[in-house]
């Protein structure tokens, strides 16, 4: 029953992760500076999982984000001659460099990532009820 808590625990934690992931290429999607100040979008973040669960042991079951890695996909370009990051000289004059972030790609993802969320935690509601019933015909 414990190893049953133990793998939806595991799920739980990288699902968390996976939404604050999502939420935060959303909530940056429209930067175009980085931190210094340099005309750069915001890049979009994943988050990969794995199996195990190195909290527990090498083999043990569940799983666990490995890494929150940049996707390596091209910014887009948007015609907008009047922005401060646009483009000045060349092809691309006039344009702007955008996040690669998609926000219907993000909200897709967000779905899926809270159902999966929400079938972990009715898992580990019924284990919870299973070990409290065991109890109950023990007692």
């Amino acid at each position: 029953m414990f190893g049953t808590l133990d793998v939806s625990t595991s799920a739980l934690v990288a699902y968390r992760t996976q939404l604050d992931v999502i939420a935060g290429n959303v909530a940056m999607k429209d930067v175009t500076r980085n931190d210094a100040g340099d005309p750069a979008p915001y890049r979009r973040r994943v988050a990969l999982l794995s199996a195990g669960d190195p909290a527990r042991g090498k083999d043990a079951p569940g799983v666990h984000v490995t890494s929150i890695m940049e996707d390596p996909a091209p910014f887009e370009l948007r015609w907008d001659p009047g922005h401060p990051d646009a483009i000045k000289a060349g092809k691309e004059k006039g344009y702007v460099r955008v996040s690669n972030v998609d926000e219907h790609t993000e909200m897709v993802n967000a779905m899926v990532v809270a159902r999966a969320y929400e079938a972990n935690i009715t898992v580990a509601e019924a284990a919870k009820r299973m070990a409290g019933t065991a109890l109950a015909l023990l007692a």
